[in-house]
């Protein structure tokens, strides 16, 4: 992968030519910024570039043995570590269990995100995470001779998700690496990595997306029209894999109807439908409850936000617009707190595997109080 083919992030794309072309690229790189902001393109291209048998400049040259092999994101000497899932209680979970989606899904396209990963490895109802046994297959790698005699890279996807114990375990590779060898780490929430990790990296911040960035980049690579790219693009708020949700009709859609029909349900008081609401919603992955909850605290925010007229300041579709000019004077200063809190507490009953039925069900219970305030 080149670094062309990474969208905008012309001044990280800068610093890590720096570092390539006075060879004074750290043994440990972690790559943090939001969702879609293109860490994981940029790992990869760094990555192509470390590889490159004949590279001149700051690109790969695309024709050497070993760029051909990461065209196929089969190298050798790279690695992936990801989250993943146990497949049966017993099982030692590592990433190469899953290496033939990883592979298809960077091939595919390398703007993902943890929906698209699970969807990929049809694990919709589970808890991706790094487990212990991931640490042991690496060292195991890297314990052997580099297969090209050059160097190895390591990219470690969303260290966020580490167990404590694989973490641990890690650090003393991290320390004192073999040579020759690079771990980049691409990370959404470095605040959530283990600190002893934190402080054996060098950390990169890569920003989020310009409005022109991704408005261009739908344009070219997906043949959007213009007005409608520069909608999505506002929209997206500096995630292109945001943007490729909203052309492909993605999870927020399903969000959105979800949040209307809780709204119009807690407004008629209808308990016995709500039940059913709480109970549709529950059936729906962990993770997938995750991102409603956060979805729904951007639409009562762009909806407090909508009663002060000032459309530069909203972020919504036209959809979710055409909804709030009705919505909107039910969100205001009495109450949008509030809900906030209760989105905010759900959230966290459902990252502790509290019965979601009863989460969602007092929060749409809470919702009839709340929303006549």
């Amino acid at each position: 992968m080149k670094y062309s083919e990474v969208i905008g992030q012309e001044e990280v794309k800068q610093r890590l030519w720096q570092m390539t072309a006075e060879d004074r690229v750290p043994h440990a790189l972690m790559l943090c910024g939001p969702q879609g902001a293109g860490k994981l393109p940029l790992a990869l291209a760094l990555a192509s570039r470390l590889l490159c048998e004949n590279a001149q400049g700051d690109e790969p040259c695309g024709e050497c043995a070993s760029c051909q092999m990461v065209r196929e994101w089969a190298h050798p000497d790279l690695h992936f570590s990801f989250p993943v899932y146990k497949k049966k209680a017993t099982d030692a979970a590592v990433s190469d269990d899953f290496l033939p989606q990883w592979r298809e899904q960077l091939a595919e396209n390398t703007y993902f995100d943890m929906e698209t990963w699970l969807a990929d490895i049809k694990a919709e109802n589970q808890q991706l995470v790094h487990y212990v046994t991931e640490s042991d297959a690496l060292q195991r790698k890297l314990a052997l001779k580099a297969s090209q005699g050059g160097r190895r890279v390591v990219i470690i996807w969303l260290p966020e998700r580490m167990k404590v114990e694989m973490a641990n375990k890690l650090l003393k590779v991290l320390e004192e690496p073999p040579a020759l060898t690079h771990f980049i780490l691409v990370s959404e929430e470095p605040e959530n990595v283990l600190g002893t990790i934190q402080s054996r990296v060098q950390r990169l911040p890569v920003p989020a997306l310009s409005e022109d960035d991704i408005s261009t980049a739908l344009t070219e690579r997906y043949g959007t029209d213009e007005t409608t790219a520069r909608d999505i693009a506002h929209v997206a708020q500096g995630s292109f894999t945001t943007a490729l949700a909203r052309i492909r009709g993605g999870e927020e859609k399903a969000f959105f109807e979800l949040f209307v029909q809780l709204m119009r349900l807690a407004y008629g008081r209808q308990v016995k439908e709500l039940r059913a609401w709480a109970d549709a919603v529950s059936e729906q992955g962990r993770e997938r409850q995750k991102r409603m909850t956060a979805y729904w605290q951007h639409l009562v925010r762009e909806n407090f936000i909508h009663n002060f007229r000032r459309p530069e300041m909203s972020y919504q579709t036209r959809e979710e617009t055409q909804f709030s000019q009705r919505f909107a004077p039910f969100i205001n200063e009495r109450n949008v707190i509030h809900i906030m809190d209760e989105l905010d507490d759900a959230q966290r009953d459902v990252e502790q595997n509290v019965n979601a039925r009863m989460v969602f069900f007092d929060f749409a219970l809470k919702m009839i109080i709340l929303i006549k305030q």
